[in-house]
């Protein structure tokens, strides 16, 4: 919080030591939807990202938690699916930073969740994703509904439902989790940029960071490029993506 070169990344200028990790999500879209979508996951040694029974907190240390929120801030939206606000209840907001609150996306195919949860009592301006056939009036609590289609396995349409963001202005999209959520918007090609915190912590079961498509051979994997930063205890990998799919998933 303390760091000089916070503010200027506020506005929107890359200067300090933190310019080398943030300063791609500053530049302005280069995409056929006008949007930069980061993906971001914080997974164990081991490649959980939470316990069988759905735990996840924390995984990552104070430096992730701060990572976080500093996405948070940088970009117009926050993206979680559903069984992230139900698991954990967030309320994605930016608590440990100076700087705005972004938009809460949810996206919630059936609108299944319920009224007590956190983004749906106040705070930031909130969208819930329902899907088209799904959507029920035109509020969820405090929520607006966004009716999305569908894609051909009956999820929302995620190309749909970024072009709908743009139409908003809302272009620079953090898509916090979980991992399926991710997952779905890698396998369609839709991240940019990726951030995958690594704690120092084996758990030797649970819930793996990504849900893919089976790979048959080690080529079947998506191979990127990383810089490393300590954000101690843990380490954070920033990969450009740049919407590659992974290999084993048809287009």
């Amino acid at each position: 919080m303390s760091d000089p070169g916070w503010n200027a990344l506020l506005e929107g200028r890359a200067e300090g030591p933190l310019a080398p990790l943030f300063a791609p999500l500053l530049a302005a879209p280069d995409t056929p939807d006008g949007c930069l979508v980061i993906g971001r996951l914080a997974q164990t040694l081991d490649g959980r990202i939470a316990t069988r029974s759905g735990s996840s907190q924390w995984i990552g240390g104070p430096g992730d938690l701060m990572h976080t929120h500093r996405l948070r801030a940088l970009c117009d939206v926050v993206l979680v699916g559903a069984a992230t606000v139900a698991n954990d209840d967030p309320q994605l907001t930016t608590r440990l930073v100076p700087g705005p609150d972004p938009v809460r996306v949810i996206l919630d195919t059936r609108q299944e969740l319920p009224l007590e949860r956190k983004v749906f009592q106040g705070g930031p301006r909130t969208i819930l994703a329902v899907a088209e056939d799904a959507a029920r009036g035109t509020r969820h609590g405090t929520a607006d509904i966004l009716p999305v289609p569908r894609c051909g396995e009956g999820r929302l349409h995620l190309p749909a439902l970024l072009a709908s963001l743009a139409a908003q202005g809302l272009t620079r999209i953090f898509v916090e989790g979980g991992g399926i959520t991710v997952s779905r918007f890698l396998i369609a090609g839709l991240i940019d940029r990726l951030h995958v915190t690594v704690a120092p912590i084996i758990l030797g079961s649970g819930r793996p960071a990504f849900a893919l498509p089976e790979a048959a051979r080690i080529s079947d994997g998506l191979k990127l490029s990383w810089t490393c930063h300590d954000i101690a205890p843990d380490v954070l990998f920033d990969m450009a993506v740049n919407r590659a799919r992974p290999p084993m998933v048809c287009p």
